[in-house]
């Protein structure tokens, strides 16, 4: 074990730190929003809608990321189309293209965790918001989407986990980030145990914090658990 090389390159693994971060919480985001909007048209009643996004979900939870990375980044500019188009610009981009596949991606997971979530409210619930006088989007806003919110957590939670390690798929289009940067300095000192475990140790950090966040998040919205402590 070289530990004077693992010093020597933690500063460069810590350097890709940040892009790692830009591309998991970026996915996150858009995945969240993406993840939001399918399962309500899942569960709107519009047979069109449904079959639109089950077949999106079908294909992007059915098939392997990185699959889906190099779909987007070198099968979309074979497309003239796609070229001419003002996405183009973006879509040339290996970062957006990382940040495309994986909001796709985890947007399909979230949706199923969401819908899932949804349905597991008691109608009861319902019954009673529509008893004082709620209308239906009132009532899905101020109990049914607060309750699977609260109920999916636990779920989520491993897919931010998939998500941070998902991340380093990205290395395989030339970005950057920790197992890029790890690829590159094995590459140059051919040290691949010591790297690889530097690379493994801040993937274990990043996601003990995910799960912390998520665990606290949990808590502070759950008043029964907040009522044990």
């Amino acid at each position: 074990m070289d530990w004077e090389l693992m010093w020597d390159s933690l500063p460069r693994l810590l350097g890709a730190l940040p892009l790692t971060l830009t591309l998991v919480f970026a996915s996150l985001l858009f995945g969240a929003g993406v993840a939001f909007a399918t399962a309500l048209l899942r569960l709107s009643g519009n047979r069109v809608a449904e079959t639109l996004t089950a077949g999106y979900v079908f294909v992007f939870r059915g098939t392997p990321l990185l699959v889906q990375i190099f779909l987007i980044y070198y099968g979309l500019g074979q497309f003239e189309a796609v070229r001419d188009s003002i996405l183009w610009p973006m879509l040339r981009e290996p970062m957006w293209c990382a940040i495309l596949a994986l909001t796709l991606n985890t947007g399909a997971y979230t949706s199923e965790i969401l819908r899932g979530a949804i349905l597991s409210v008691p109608a009861g619930q319902v019954e009673a918001a529509r008893a004082c006088g709620m209308s239906r989007v009132l009532a899905f806003r101020r109990i049914v989407l607060p309750m699977a919110i609260r109920q999916m957590l636990p779920a989520y939670g491993n897919e931010m986990i998939l998500m941070v390690k998902a991340s380093s798929l990205a290395s395989t289009i030339t970005m950057l980030e920790i197992t890029g940067v790890s690829r590159k300095i094995i590459s140059q000192t051919y040290a691949v145990f010591e790297i690889f475990i530097l690379a493994g140790a801040i993937y274990l950090l990043l996601n003990f914090l995910a799960s912390r966040f998520i665990k606290h998040t949990e808590w502070r919205l759950t008043p029964y658990l907040r009522a044990r402590a």
